[in-house]
């Protein structure tokens, strides 16, 4: 068994404000984003003709996707009883409760919007955008486990651990598993295949397809929010969000390969 590591969930203090680890792990991820994709632009133009002004505009409406869709996400897919008995809770961030699958809809939406109001290809930011985001839901999971939440089932395997909120029976430390497939597997993938100029659209059916795929098997692993526990007898809520992208994923890839546009020329 693992000892599990005795982090303050607060960073440090600026006089009366407490600076959660929760909260940097986001800025990092979107720090680690934007360095990633200023890199590309400079060693690959010929890929996405973006502008570094350009990418500071999709990261903040990426960065308003994910906080508003991920919060209310949360609250909608796994919390929302608790929700209407304590509305303020929408505005806690510190405690925890985002909601990957509320973010992703929320960056959807934000972008859609970017891309009408500037005429560029929906898919175009999208695909150039996607192989980033694995940074940043990688250091989310280490905020996860930080602010020890999220944890995994119970265990007998040697890695299990003992978390200050889950009891005391080890447990899978189901944030870290998804910090290597969601993160750090996620990336590589991405990064590599999307180095190459591909049909619109493909790297972004490739993200939902991968993403939906680890995070429904991480799920056999995690233990099930309390509120909603098992659906359907054995699926979780997560699972059941992570199917939705499966498929969608496979329809894009068939929709990119059958219209055969590209992004370099746009």
């Amino acid at each position: 068994m693992l000892k599990y590591p005795d982090i303050n969930p607060v960073a440090f203090h600026l006089g009366p404000l407490a600076i959660h680890w929760y909260g940097l792990m986001y800025l990092i991820g979107f720090f680690l984003g934007w360095s990633a994709l200023s890199w590309r632009l400079k060693k690959h133009p010929d890929i996405y003709p973006f502008t570094k002004a350009q990418l500071s505009d999709f990261i903040f409406y990426v960065a308003v996707g994910v906080i508003l869709g991920g919060r209310l996400g949360y609250i909608f897919f796994y919390d929302w009883s608790y929700f209407i008995a304590n509305p303020l809770f929408v505005f806690q961030t510190w405690k925890g409760g985002m909601s990957f699958h509320g973010g992703l809809i929320g960056v959807m939406v934000a972008l859609w919007i970017y891309s009408k109001m500037h005429k560029i290809p929906f898919f175009c930011i999208t695909d150039f955008l996607m192989p980033a985001v694995p940074l940043g839901l990688g250091m989310g999971r280490i905020g996860n486990f930080i602010n020890s939440e999220l944890w995994g089932r119970t265990t007998t395997v040697p890695w299990g651990m003992i978390f200050p909120n889950g009891g005391d029976i080890p447990r899978h430390p189901s944030q870290l598993y998804e910090f290597l497939l969601e993160g750090v597997v996620l990336f590589t993938v991405l990064w590599i295949f999307s180095s190459r100029n591909h049909f619109r659209g493909v790297v972004s059916g490739l993200f939902l397809i991968l993403y939906g795929i680890f995070r429904f098997g991480v799920e056999f692993y995690r233990e099930p929010d309390p509120q909603t526990g098992y659906i359907l007898q054995w699926f979780t809520e997560g699972q059941l969000l992570s199917l939705p992208m499966i498929f969608f994923g496979i329809i894009l890839l068939v929709w990119a390969y059958t219209g055969k546009r590209v992004c370099s020329n746009i």
